[in-house]
């Protein structure tokens, strides 16, 4: 049986053009047989192709547009290489591996998965590029130099002073507590300036020619601001920090937990807590009306210096200094060699009892100064300030979070390595993230399990017994 379909012309001839012989097609036979025996006057299916491209233009073999770059395209993919599957027939064409997997139940929630995905294409790639942002900017590196640039951040306007003592003070060498006293203490703000683009001056206050006078010793903080000040040329408030300190909160920013808001955080008038009963305001008929006002201006952008008072006045533990004309008067004069060499006999906390004179004495020192809350940057342990051991104002509470806690006068009396233990495991576990918040919940519930089957033990041998 034949796989060609008849003729629709009757006598089996075809009416395709070129393929009819110029007799006619009354009495020519098939073309199946012309093309199967090659006779004289019969068309081959070969010619009758090639007769036809050469109507249309372009060889029966060769591809259209054979132009240069079509020609070096073709052979270039041409050499790449064919990952697509070898097939033995065609009709097992997708039988393969792939195949039987797309039918399992997992091939069909995954096809249904990337079909949902491709729908909402769009919100997916605003949730990849928020959460790129997320890991760029947070997670990543740099998200510190976001912070510490001046037009984002603004990290690198505030400068920490850190007094190291590295020799062990001017009169005294250490032991191996003021050893780790001061690695913890170090190490906190390291990682405390890193972590806001903060820079940190480490101050050696070692043993030196113009320090090593009795009288003279702990005035160095003033001479080391002026210093650090030209260091750093273009950074605007700094921050000096005891070495006995540890900040508590390293979520805390400075510019988001004081100096975005330094007319909210900050009090002009010393009557709000006023420990050492300075008359505030000077009534002098000499004076300017600025000078007379309890609040000076009222601008926070006169504040040039922040101050926080404890049981006994100024405490100069953790203070701020702005850069600015006023400030270099000030420090001109609080480093005096009179002050310390006339009066350390009467001041008996020498530096910080020069500056509470020259805020008594001179009128135009108050107009910018301002005071901060103790707690807000300067919070005492317990056993600090004598026998208030639980002053609201002045004392660290955890419920509220305290910023940072002072170990102030921990040498007269009290364990400052233990305090700052203490206080760095507290913070430790504040701070902790989520996940380990989660591991603590475990082994704390696995302790107190123990705990009650000991217990339960105990009790059932007593009754026994």
């Amino acid at each position: 049986m034949s796989s060609r379909s008849p003729s629709p012309h009757h006598g089996g001839g075809w009416s395709s053009p070129g393929l009819m012989t110029p007799q006619g097609t009354s009495g020519r036979s098939s073309p199946m047989r012309g093309y199967a025996n090659g006779g004289a006057h019969d068309v081959t299916w070969a010619a009758a192709q090639a007769r036809s491209a050469e109507v249309k233009g372009y060889g029966a073999f060769a591809p259209r547009n054979n132009n240069f770059f079509n020609r070096h395209l073709r052979t270039l993919s041409q050499s790449l290489p064919s990952f697509a599957p070898s097939y033995a027939e065609k009709d097992k064409f997708g039988r393969g591996r792939w195949a039987r997997f797309q039918r399992t139940r997992l091939g069909q929630g995954l096809a249904r998965v990337g079909r949902k995905m491709w729908r909402w294409r769009k919100p997916l790639f605003v949730v990849a590029a928020l959460l790129l942002c997320l890991l760029l900017f947070y997670v990543t590196p740099l998200y510190r130099l976001w912070r510490r640039t001046s037009f984002l951040g603004g990290g690198s306007k505030f400068v920490i002073i850190l007094a190291a003592n590295q020799g062990g003070g001017v009169m005294e060498w250490k032991g191996p507590r003021e050893w780790a006293i001061e690695r913890d203490s170090v190490k906190n703000k390291k990682k405390y300036a890193r972590n806001w683009g903060y820079e940190l001056e480490i101050v050696d206050m070692s043993t030196k020619k113009r320090y090593a006078h009795e009288w003279r010793e702990s005035w160095e903080k003033v001479d080391t601001i002026r210093n650090t000040m030209r260091k750093y040329p273009h950074a605007e408030w700094f921050w000096w920090l005891d070495l006995n300190t540890f900040v508590m909160e390293p979520s805390y920013s400075l510019q988001s937990h004081i100096f975005n808001n330094l007319q909210k955080n900050t009090y002009r008038d010393i009557n709000v807590f006023n420990p050492l009963n300075i008359s505030h305001p000077l009534t002098g008929e000499h004076l300017d009306p600025e000078t007379r006002s309890a609040v000076g201006d009222g601008k926070p952008s006169s504040i040039n210096l922040i101050v926080p008072q404890d049981c006994s006045g100024f405490n100069l533990g953790s203070f701020f200094v702005r850069r600015s004309v006023w400030t270099d008067r000030l420090l001109d004069i609080w480093w005096d060699p009179v002050g310390y060499e006339q009066k350390h006999m009467e001041w008996e906390h020498k530096e910080q009892d020069s500056l509470e004179a020259m805020y008594r004495n001179q009128p135009w020192v108050r107009p910018h100064v301002a005071f901060i809350k103790q707690r807000k940057v300067n919070s005492f342990p317990p056993g600090a300030c004598g026998e208030r051991g639980d002053d609201p104002m002045i004392h660290y509470k955890e419920k509220d979070r305290d910023f940072l806690v002072n170990m102030a006068g921990c040498e007269w009396g009290r364990d400052c390595w233990g305090e700052m233990y203490h206080y760095r495991q507290l913070s430790n576990r504040l701070n902790r993230n989520p996940w380990e918040k989660f591991k603590d919940g475990i082994s704390d519930g696995v302790k107190h399990l123990r705990e009650g089957k000991k217990k339960d033990k105990k009790d059932d041998n007593k009754k026994q017994s």
